[in-house]
């Protein structure tokens, strides 16, 4: 009786269906031995200026890499692509967690594609502080976009990076360029410093909120208030809409209280529903007037030179550092002063001070 029950239960294989045969091993061997092969620094380049998307793909991941021995190869591809990009407009978008930034990139990407455009996404998920490790979700929420022959999605963990944008979002933005994309959308963690990060490596900066979360006056921060070029309210669909226009009206009001901008240019505030799609090409329309005038005035161009000079000294920045732990001297010190600073038998000001003064004897 009970081995009747057992074969007619909803998990039990039926007479007559067998398991598929295994895949082939020699093709599975294959495959393999294609993607141990790493492509040269002329080939990647190559298929990035053809549009081939996973050479763009295997390029990012180099540029990527903490390995140094990667860093020869990722500089390699950079300065073969340098002089196909620049041909683009750079808009950055941030927001609070919850506010639906993927889904408003979804529908405002889709709209772009269709109306001629080649959208690269470089989409910064966070990382744990705890286990290192990102979700890297982004393509999951963008399930439409990412089947889009003009559009590429490139999700990034932010690592120990406090901008909230990946290590190298300014290197991938060049390669994205050099590929052929018009319009390079960086979508944000929302959280910490990235307002700042982002503002200097985008033509185009955009703050997406939403009603009902509270005292609107919370939402007006001065920082993000006078860096933002238009804000808008997403999420204003059905019994939201009231709210949507109310929080438009309060944060028209803030605008008026802060200083001109550089640019002249005077922010604009909107409202729009990335579900039903309302609003979005109203969005594009105030980017576009924003490019218009800056590129008449000359702005664009300006502001384009300084971010290549903050790109200059964050590199600087960076290599350094990147040099200094690298160092076998320093490594070993490194961690003789660690238990040293933790047992309280030195100050973290006079190790600090050590491990410097042993990186200069370096030279």
């Amino acid at each position: 009786m009970s081995s009747l029950k057992k074969q007619s239960g909803s998990l039990t294989e039926k007479a007559g269906i067998s398991s598929p045969e295994i895949t082939n091993v020699s093709a599975i061997n294959e495959i393999k031995n294609k993607r141990r092969q790493q492509p040269s620094a002329s080939e990647l380049i190559s298929g990035i200026l053809s549009g081939n998307r996973t050479a763009l793909s295997r390029a990012i991941t180099l540029i990527e890499s903490t390995k140094p021995e990667h860093a020869v190869k990722a500089n390699e591809i950079i300065k073969g692509c340098l002089s196909y990009a620049n041909k683009s407009v750079r808009i950055g978008i941030t927001g609070v967690p919850g506010v639906g930034k993927s889904t408003f990139i979804e529908a405002f990407g889709t709209y772009l594609t269709q109306a001629g455009k080649k959208v690269a996404v470089l989409a910064v998920d966070p990382s744990s502080s705890i286990s290192h490790g990102s979700i890297l979700g982004d393509k999951t929420r963008m399930e439409e976009l990412v089947k889009d022959e003009n559009a590429f999605i490139r999700p990034s963990a932010s690592g120990e990076n406090l901008g909230g944008v990946a290590r190298k979002t300014r290197e991938s933005i060049i390669l994205c360029e050099a590929a052929g994309f018009d319009t390079i959308i960086i979508e944000t963690v929302g959280v910490g410093q990235s307002e700042t990060a982002v503002h200097s490596m985008v033509d185009f900066f955009l703050l997406l909120k939403i009603s009902g979360a509270g005292d609107e006056l919370q939402g007006i921060k001065r920082g993000i208030m006078e860096m933002a070029d238009a804000i808008v309210i997403n999420k204003a669909d059905g019994d939201n809409i009231k709210k949507a226009n109310q929080a438009k009206l309060e944060f028209n009001r803030a605008l008026h209280l802060f200083p001109p901008k550089r640019s002249n240019w005077q922010p604009k505030v909107t409202t729009c529903s990335a579900i039903t799609k309302d609003g979005i090409s109203d969005i594009w329309n105030t980017i576009s007037d924003y490019f218009e005038m800056t590129k008449e005035t000359g702005f664009f161009q300006e502001k384009r030179n300084e971010q290549n000079l903050s790109w200059m000294m964050e590199t600087i920045d960076e290599q350094l550092k990147q040099n200094f732990y690298n160092q076998p001297e320093i490594i070993s010190l490194l961690e003789q002063n660690k238990k040293a600073v933790q047992n309280n038998e030195i100050s973290p000001f006079a190790a600090a001070q050590l491990l410097l003064n042993q990186y200069k004897k370096s030279f």
